[in-house]
């Protein structure tokens, strides 16, 4: 990763990697391999069938070799774990979100999936959940810093009423507000939602949509692991996960607020706890583990 390696460094990994039977990871994050280098990472996986993580964010990936990894995964059956984070797409119709939206239907092995700075809107959102309602293998879903709002929530709602594996989901830096936080408060109240952490940092939400959010984690018990910091945190919020925290149904570790007292009144802190950057890993023997907390 951020090794300066450029499109003829990613064809020549390709190449050696076509028949390679051995390697399970791949990070290459901050490599700027651009749009031709990528394609030579696709058509090898085309072929290999022995990895299972690809890190190809920050990589200056174009819409043509988005497509192509959406394309590959139809057919591969061995990743794991994808993050194409932050391509440089400069097209509005959000083709890609066509393409990887078939590709969900489809391929039943993916765990985990980073669309994080896609320029992803409430359209690339209505796309994609058309392939989430009927994939059954997806634990992991990254879609921060995109431009999703309370509608593209509303459908993403949906999903999670009736998706029976959907874990973890990151919508940190979007644009879900008050509205958003009420419809992802309800999916997460619905019986048999089983999201178990989830992070909705920095995405203008205020009293009403953190209140049902607190409300709902009284509901399910599922969800561990919740992320708030960057919203309104009023004196009624403060209030609300202050006894979350302290009736133990919140640990401080799985989330990233504290409660302190001043005067009679709660206040909430920041910590440095994150939702993890990755679900999915390999261990060194080649066992498929999930990093469950």
């Amino acid at each position: 990763m951020f090794n300066n390696i450029q499109t003829n460094g990613a064809d020549v990994l390709a190449k050696s990697l076509q028949y390679n039977s051995t390697l399970l990871s791949l990070g290459l994050s901050g490599n700027k391999i651009e749009n031709r280098g990528a394609m030579h990472l696709a058509s090898m996986l085309q072929v290999n069938n022995t990895l299972k993580e690809l890190q190809l964010a920050d990589c200056d990936l174009a819409t043509q070799s988005v497509i192509a990894f959406a394309i590959m995964l139809k057919s591969n059956s061995s990743l794991h774990s994808v993050d194409i984070s932050r391509p440089l797409l400069f097209s509005h119709q959000e083709e890609w979100a066509v393409h990887f939206s078939e590709m969900l239907v489809l391929n039943s092995s993916l765990v985990e999936l980073h669309l994080g700075k896609m320029g992803m809107t409430d359209t690339g959102m209505e796309r994609l959940t058309e392939g989430l309602l009927l994939n059954h293998s997806l634990r992991y879903l990254d879609l921060r810093c995109n431009r999703v709002t309370r509608d593209g929530l509303s459908l993403l709602a949906k999903v999670l009423k009736h998706n029976p594996t959907l874990e973890v989901i990151d919508l940190s830096s979007n644009r879900i507000e008050d509205e958003g936080a009420v419809y992802l408060s309800e999916a997460v109240a619905w019986p048999g939602c089983v999201l178990r952490e989830l992070s909705v940092s920095s995405n203008n939400i205020r009293t009403e949509g953190l209140l049902s959010l607190a409300q709902a984690m009284k509901v399910n018990k599922t969800l561990s692991h919740i992320y708030i910091w960057g919203n309104h945190l009023e004196e009624p919020v403060c209030q609300a996960f202050g006894e979350l925290m302290t009736s133990g149904r919140l640990p401080p570790e799985q989330t990233d607020v504290s409660a302190y007292e001043v005067d009679g009144q709660v206040f909430l802190a920041e910590l440095t706890h994150s939702l993890r950057r990755h679900y999915y890993s390999t261990d060194s023997d080649g066992t498929d583990t999930s990093n469950h907390r």
